[in-house]
């Protein structure tokens, strides 16, 4: 038989290839290839030639021919279009062509779906931290038939299809050679189990969907945006896994005095040109109440007093951060005769300002 391309071209190996680099080369191109999986044009012709090359490189006396003579009759290699076995082969490189999700067993424990929801919080509930109620729907195992899925006093059958796998695997003959595919029993959903009883309250399902209020611990300390994981309290696991767990999204509504910035809070503070000028002292907000804040004379606008220790507590409860405190100037929109007057004097004996000479 003449060959079409150098068959180790078409496995894509040196000359000099090792047995082993032969059949992993096979191995990948093969699966790429076979016509069970590959539906393009020309996959069917390219598995035959990665096949034929297979068939003569790894049989160490073709092999030999072949290096010598650039040839293997017919006789001497291929029988039944090359392909004889090659199924045999497969499914001992892949165990048949069932998705590694089906050739798994459908029994193993599965983690219940996780569920999402919202709640909004004060200034206050977000900074101190607080416990809050909520509602949302998931599904559980059924309260009747505790989640084995027959009428209370019945018990389920093995499934006669699969014999209680949870899968069938059917086996297919065809000039490519004897393919295994594995799939999930269609009689009992891949249970393992049938019922003749079917629980009345779940319909046979073993678990339903259900209303729950749920008491939330909210830790002090959170912010708009972030996200509380609650373990456990999402939907029932199945086979024996774990339940899955809630998320709860915080929106946090602003206060009317204090601006957060991470963990410390500011707030700003409207003083007369007297107070800064002279000096004074006032008493502010904080979280824990009024504060005593001495203002020294000659206080600029912007000037920022630091608190240390007043302000958002951190979310793991080691420590606060700080209340910052922002002096704001205020000027007088309207003034009586009297004010008018003062300031017509202060402004006969206080520097007047110039803007710059042009440079």
């Amino acid at each position: 038989m003449a060959i079409k391309q150098d068959y180790y071209e078409v496995l894509g190996v040196p000359r000099d290839a090792s047995d082993e680099e032969i059949k992993r080369a096979f191995r990948k191109l093969a699966f790429q290839h076979h016509p069970d999986r590959n539906k393009e044009t020309g996959a069917e012709e390219k598995f035959k030639e990665i096949n034929e090359a297979y068939q003569v490189l790894s049989d160490p006396g073709k092999r030999s021919k072949y290096d010598r003579y650039g040839r293997v009759d017919v006789a001497e290699g291929f029988s039944d279009f090359g392909f004889g076995g090659l199924g045999d082969i497969f499914e001992s490189f892949f165990g048949g062509f069932g998705t590694p999700f089906e050739r798994t067993a459908q029994r193993v424990p599965q983690k219940g779906d996780s569920l999402q929801s919202h709640l909004t919080l004060s200034f206050n509930e977000a900074v101190f931290g607080c416990s809050k109620e909520v509602e949302m729907q998931r599904i559980e195992f059924c309260s009747s038939c505790h989640g084995v899925g027959s009428e209370p006093g019945t018990n389920p059958e093995t499934c006669p299809d699969c014999r209680g796998t949870g899968q069938v695997k059917k086996v297919q003959q065809s000039i490519f050679g004897r393919f295994t595919h594995i799939a999930n029993c269609s009689r009992c959903g891949g249970s393992g189990t049938t019922t003749s009883n079917p629980c009345s309250q779940c319909k046979g399902k073993g678990r339903i969907k259900v209303k729950r209020k749920v008491m939330v611990k909210i830790p002090a300390g959170v912010d708009d945006g972030q996200r509380l994981r609650v373990d456990g309290e999402g939907s029932a696991g199945l086979y024996g896994g774990p339940s899955g767990d809630l998320y709860v999204t915080f929106s946090v509504k602003p206060h009317k005095l204090f601006h957060r910035d991470g963990s410390d809070i500011l707030y700003e503070l409207p003083v007369n040109f007297a107070q800064a000028a002279l000096g004074d002292e006032i008493r502010v907000p904080s979280l824990d109440g009024r504060i005593d804040l001495k203002i020294p004379s000659g206080t600029q606008n912007g000037k920022t007093f630091r608190f240390k220790g007043k302000g958002i507590p951190y979310i793991d409860g080691k420590g606060r951060g700080d209340l910052l405190v922002k002096v704001a100037i205020t000027t007088p929109q309207h003034l009586d005769k009297n004010q008018r007057h003062l300031f017509e004097e202060l402004a006969k004996v206080l520097p007047r300002t110039e803007p710059p000479p042009d440079v």
